[in-house]
């Protein structure tokens, strides 16, 4: 199984990023304080050494010079509590190598044997100690103090210690916080979440963006855009649905009322009539089928991909026209009208199959509403820059106020005397939106009819 797609928890991720964060934060800062402090004490310590060391040379110096005075071979032990020898030694020496005076517990073998002076280390009775060493002014007396290591360590140690409970002290409380914040800004997306789960298709209502982070907030909005799209796209079906049924009826309805007459025929004649009017009503029902199909695969908002994958091409239409004109010439001459054309070269970028479905459409519709004798023309050029296409008749025409509705699915002209299905401009006008193009009505030849005017962009569409 791919572990890719294996589910994971964002909470339980970003939980252990924080506290991993936290506490490695936590952990190198307290390492960082710790050692910073800890080079502090040894600078305190060894500063406090220094100047106990001079103290103590300065107040016993003149002992000691009284003493060599008279005994110049004598050295004096100070008589000190048991608990001055953990902490502080210190040893006083003459030019000449000889101890004039230490203190109890001090050795008698120097700490420092060579003549440096500063700070250094020493072994005392198996101990690391902190060496110190200086001369009095005359250079005649020398101190040398020691302090032991672990007096030093075991502050720090103290001090290592109190940071370390703090830290198991404050370590828990800040887990404790970051888990409830994190838990705090999930309940918001877990309501959004569970609103989003109550949606069914019969209720697409938008999901509630009030108290949601800046961050999720264009998830929750991209789903509420998918909510209206599919809203529509329900709407829409249900609504070709119940129109295409509805249209559906009528021819249905003739195909059965012709079935019953042929049934009851008495003669050939009434039996022919019949027959006609069946095959009448069967070739309106498949156009009416034909042309929802049509519709259905050029429709936008139920086939987006299908559409996206139009093959463009940069074609010129005139050339297509032309490959067209044997069928609308023998279609003219049997409607009883004049065809004329006037074709110039347009190259633009086209979609051939709908394109000719699109020009089907208009010119079919001119046949059929133009009278006999009346006139149909089809020309096409280059202007401004756009490729146009004209069909222009001298038929019934559409009145202005009904040539934005004409569009809309299922809508026929109350005077359209020829049966129909009222999906032709809607074909024409999914058509030019996919070309990117524009339709205009205007008055048809000889102040009657109608101008279909398309105008093609010659590059592709984007």
């Amino acid at each position: 199984m791919d572990l890719r797609l294996q589910p994971w928890s964002l909470r339980r991720t970003l939980l252990a990023i924080l506290l991993t964060l936290t506490i490695s934060v936590w952990g190198v800062s307290a390492v960082i304080v710790y050692l910073d402090a800890d080079q502090e004490s040894q600078e305190l310590f060894d500063q406090s050494l220094s100047e106990t060391a001079h103290l103590l040379l300065a107040l016993a110096g003149h002992e000691v010079e009284e003493r060599m005075a008279i005994d110049g071979s004598s050295t004096l032990v100070e008589s000190s509590h048991e608990t001055h020898i953990q902490y502080l030694l210190f040893q006083i020496w003459d030019a000449e190598k000889r101890l004039r005076y230490k203190n109890r517990g001090a050795p008698d073998q120097p700490f420092a044997t060579d003549n440096s002076t500063g700070f250094g280390y020493a072994t005392v009775n198996g101990q690391r100690w902190r060496i110190y060493t200086t001369w009095n002014a005359e250079h005649r007396l020398q101190i040398q103090v020691g302090e032991p290591s672990a007096h030093r360590k075991e502050i720090s140690g103290r001090f290592a210690f109190k940071l370390l409970f703090f830290a198991l002290l404050i370590i828990p409380l800040l887990a404790g916080a970051i888990w409830w914040a994190v838990n705090r800004v999930f309940q918001v997306l877990q309501v959004s979440a569970n609103q989003v789960a109550q949606r069914t298709p019969n209720d697409l209502q938008l999901v509630s963006l009030a108290g949601v982070p800046a961050e999720v907030r264009p998830l929750l909005q991209a789903i509420n855009r998918l909510f209206e799209r599919v809203s529509n796209t329900l709407e829409h079906e249900q609504r070709f649905t119940a129109d295409a049924a509805h249209e559906l009826r009528t021819p249905l309805a003739a195909i059965k009322t012709n079935l019953q007459v042929i049934q009851r025929a008495r003669n050939e004649g009434e039996r022919a009539e019949a027959i006609e009017g069946l095959g009448a009503s069967v070739d309106r029902a498949t156009r009416l089928v034909e042309q929802l199909m049509t519709l259905a695969r050029l429709d936008p908002q139920t086939n987006k991909e299908q559409a996206q994958n139009q093959q463009w091409q940069s074609l010129d239409m005139a050339q297509l026209l032309t490959a067209q004109l044997p069928i609308w010439r023998l279609q003219a001459e049997k409607s009883q009208l004049i065809f004329s054309v006037d074709l110039q070269a347009a190259i633009c970028a086209l979609n051939q199959d709908s394109f000719l479905i699109l020009l089907r459409n208009l010119l079919d519709n001119a046949f059929r509403y133009t009278p006999a004798g009346g006139e149909v023309r089809l020309s096409c050029r280059i202007e401004e820059g756009l490729a146009c296409l004209t069909i222009a008749d001298s038929g019934v025409g559409i009145a202005p106020a009904m040539r934005e509705r004409v569009f809309d699915r299922f809508v026929r002209l109350a005077a359209a005397s020829k049966p129909g299905s009222g999906l032709g401009l809607s074909i024409v006008k999914r058509i030019v939106e996919a070309h990117q193009a524009s339709i205009v009505f205007s008055e048809g030849l000889n102040g009657a009819g109608l101008t279909v005017e398309i105008r093609f962009p010659t590059s592709l569409p984007v």
